[in-house]
């Protein structure tokens, strides 16, 4: 049996869940399909527990509803998983789960997205066609560890991010978080305040690290700012707070760019280091910084500066990647490592009706603009057949 739809939308993050939602407001029908066994699965699961919203509220905000007026302006993991739940309440949205997407291939004597997969709670394949595929699987989709030599005989723990909720378990241990971006960051001050003897490798291969390291009220006045004023004239603003309130961190491996961090994540889709606290438990020498790995032996790492330190356990904070391209052989909008051809803000739309929704390397600000975006193509499309 074929289900047939509308738009298939394939993950159901919050990518997927505002496609759905807006799609809904305007009674375009569409099914979700989610490999895991709820929506939102790597906030739940996937997610440490001091983790809090990085950016402002107004710019974490999925389509047509705002978080409610009591919450702080930067909000916890769990009240954002609250306006999550409230969120698919209120538009109806209902996603298939535990449907692990196989192949996708688009058929032109029928127009149609042609998408079968595994309906991995009852072990049976199913088929599903529609006229719009909406891919919101987002950058994130699965966790990516680089190969070091000796990695595999490592005598310890080893884990990503992404398998990490708190710091219990590791008092009194040695560790060694591997990068240094706003997860390293955080997960390296949270071992800290557990009682760990927390390390965090910062630097690239050859040199310091290129970074901005801001406070997140810095980011949210920047971001206002940026409505009213050229990115240079803020990125110059903030660079010089950061001077003024970090000092001078090149000393520990961390070198302020040339360009600012608005351009960068504009240009590049590369986030700043927003600090929980991290720099100062460095300064402070609770939290050492170390150069980068060269091989591991048992429990012992060498560093490229020919030093060795033992460990117990290691946490690669060391980003994610995308999986589309294990199931979406087409090539019509996706690059080889799973990324839209396009950049930025042209990036969301492909042809023969295919989209992607959080690909953006913008949060969840980037997320709802997209999903605003393809359901209004998807609509001014569907007027005119």
């Amino acid at each position: 049996m074929k289900h047939e739809t509308t738009v298939l939308i394939v993950g159901a993050g919050p990518a997927g869940i505002s496609t759905s939602a807006c799609l809904n407001l305007k009674n375009i029908p569409n099914i979700v399909l989610e490999r895991d066994d709820s929506f939102a699965s790597l906030w739940k699961k996937r997610s440490y527990d001091r983790l809090k919203l990085h950016l402002a509220s107004q710019f974490c905000e999925l389509p047509y509803m705002s978080f409610p007026p009591n919450l702080p302006t930067f909000i916890s993991k769990n009240d954002f998983l609250e306006y999550l739940e409230t969120y698919v309440f209120h538009f109806n949205v209902n996603p298939l789960h535990q449907r692990d997407v196989e192949s996708a291939i688009f058929d032109n004597a029928d127009g149609k997205w042609h998408v079968k997969v595994m309906n991995v709670e009852n072990n049976v394949v199913e088929y599903y066609a529609a006229k719009f595929l909406v891919v919101a699987t987002g950058e994130n989709s699965e966790g990516f560890v680089p190969k070091i030599e000796g990695l595999d005989g490592f005598g310890g723990k080893i884990m990503h991010s992404s398998e990490y909720a708190n710091g219990k378990s590791f008092e009194e241990k040695d560790v060694l978080v591997v990068g240094c971006g706003n997860s390293g960051m955080e997960i390296a001050y949270d071992l800290s305040n557990w009682g760990a003897r927390t390390s965090i490798v910062v630097r690239s291969p050859v040199s310091s690290l290129l970074v901005h390291v801001l406070t997140k009220e810095m980011v949210q006045v920047g971001m206002f700012l940026l409505k009213y004023i050229p990115c240079n004239i803020v990125d110059q603003m903030v660079m010089m707070l950061s001077k003024l309130t970090y000092g001078d961190l090149s000393v520990f491996g961390l070198k302020r760019p040339n360009k600012g961090p608005f351009y960068l994540k504009k240009i590049t889709g590369k986030s700043p280091v927003i600090d929980v606290g991290t720099v100062d438990k460095i300064k402070q020498k609770q939290v050492k910084v170390l150069p980068s790995i060269k091989k591991i032996k048992g429990n012992y790492i060498k560093f490229i500066d020919g030093k060795r330190k033992r460990f117990d356990a290691l946490i690669f904070a060391t980003g994610y990647k995308s999986t589309v391209t294990k199931w979406l052989k087409d090539g019509v909008l996706f690059n080889e490592n799973g990324m839209p051809k396009k950049r930025s803000p042209s990036h969301w739309k492909g042809e023969k009706g295919i989209y992607c929704v959080g690909f953006a390397s913008a949060g969840l600000f980037g997320i709802s603009s997209d999903a605003k975006n393809v359901v209004e193509d998807i609509s001014r499309i569907l007027m005119h057949v």
